[in-house]
């Protein structure tokens, strides 16, 4: 569905992604896994061209055979694609039901609408209780949910995802994470940057790791799941290696 070909982005006089490449099939949930700074966001907006109008700088963004690495955002938003940026971002002085009607912003189809609104308050019944209530008032549970079904009105090929966990509470990171799995159970597409590298990795079908703007390493989540460094660095497993390096390095102190 989506292929990314070798694209560079630079702030400035600075390279941000150098020349990553990946690939995201239909139906499927890939995740895009790394720490603070790594490229993860800077590839979600690359792809919508949200950065300047020169970025990607290098390479090719292809979409359902097409390319849109030279496209306004508007138009990527009617070939298919939405996006649900870190911190939600909300319009916090409209109301619950008027952030939803603004995900429909692209489309004509105005009969159909109303029967998508309903359609999304399924995925989320705390926001048909909240419909006529100021987005800015919502907990960030709520507002996350809202972000995501902002999102799902402009109906979706492919859904790309910025940190939903992000500040949420344990037992909401997993009700936000069973909605994405509902939501890809019935046909879409995922995209998604997460920190939580183990929520991740549970509920997705492939996952790339960055580093420093490259993509470093890229399998299936139950083969990451065991590998040594991912469960040392990324889900902070002490593993029988780092075990042992731990326990050098405090006979070196104590003997110095």
């Amino acid at each position: 569905m989506l292929k990314v070909r070798n694209i560079e982005t630079w702030y400035d006089l600075i390279r941000a992604l150098h020349g990553i490449s990946f690939e995201i099939e239909e139906g499927k949930i890939v995740t895009l896994l790394g720490s603070n700074g790594a490229g993860k966001s800077t590839t979600l907006k690359t792809i919508m061209r949200l950065l300047d109008d020169d970025q990607p700088e290098k390479g090719a963004i292809e979409f359902l055979g097409k390319r849109i690495d030279r496209l306004d955002t508007d138009e990527i938003v009617r070939m298919g694609i939405s996006y649900v940026p870190e911190g939600r971002e909300v319009f916090p002085e409209l109301t619950v039901m008027e952030n939803i009607q603004m995900g429909a912003f692209t489309r004509r189809d105005t009969a159909k609408i109303k029967e998508e609104i309903d359609a999304v308050m399924e995925y989320f019944p705390i926001l048909r209780e909240r419909k006529n209530q100021e987005a800015g008032y919502l907990s960030g549970g709520e507002q996350q949910m809202l972000a995501i079904a902002r999102a799902l009105m402009s109906k979706p090929k492919l859904l790309m995802l910025d940190e939903p966990s992000l500040g949420l509470s344990p037992l909401l990171t997993h009700q936000i994470f069973q909605i994405i799995q509902d939501i890809n159970k019935e046909g879409m597409t995922i995209l998604l940057v997460e920190q939580n590298v183990n929520m991740a990795l549970k509920y997705a079908h492939f996952a790339y790791l960055m580093e420093n703007g490259r993509i470093v390493r890229a399998d299936k989540p139950e083969i990451l799941r065991e590998d040594e460094d991912v469960k040392e660095f990324y889900l902070g497993i002490a593993t029988e290696q780092s075990v042992k390096g731990y326990k050098r390095y405090r006979r070196k102190v104590r003997f110095r």
